[in-house]
């Protein structure tokens, strides 16, 4: 297995999407060309992936943020094929995603879970990350 940043655009990143993204989330829509290269040439947003026997088995962003109180960094949409779960192909992912973020100057990487995520939060856990008691809002804008 080996992990990397996929920086450009391709049939199988867009493939591997359409795969994974439903098993993140049912209601996960799938990205469209022009919104995976958008994605894909945005400096703040890291791709990872991991590959097996060149199949793409699982993926994470890495989102860095600058603001007043410095460099952050969020890990968002971790999903492992599930067939590829339990292999250690999430903690990989998660591990490269924390010396992506120490090698760009982020002092501190947060992530949510759905608390019905189990295994999700023992991987979090077996990596470092500690739960964080902070409250959590959304607001849903419209779309146009």
């Amino acid at each position: 297995m080996k992990i990397y940043r996929i920086t450009e655009y391709s049939a199988d990143i867009a493939e591997a999407f359409a795969k994974l993204l439903p098993q993140l989330s049912a209601s996960a829509q799938t990205p469209t060309t022009e919104q995976i290269c958008s994605l894909l040439q945005n400096p703040n947003t890291l791709l990872l992936v991991a590959e097996n026997e060149g199949a793409i088995i699982g993926m994470l962003s890495l989102v860095i943020v600058d603001i007043p109180t410095g460099r952050k960094a969020w890990i968002e949409d971790v999903v492992v094929d599930e067939v590829a779960r339990g292999l250690g192909v999430g903690q990989a992912l998660v591990e490269e995603a924390k010396v992506l973020a120490t090698s760009l100057g982020a002092r501190k990487i947060y992530l949510t879970s759905n608390p019905s995520r189990k295994a999700a939060h023992a991987l979090y856990s077996k990596c470092g990350f500690e739960v964080y008691n902070t409250t959590l809002f959304r607001l849903l804008l419209e779309e146009k």
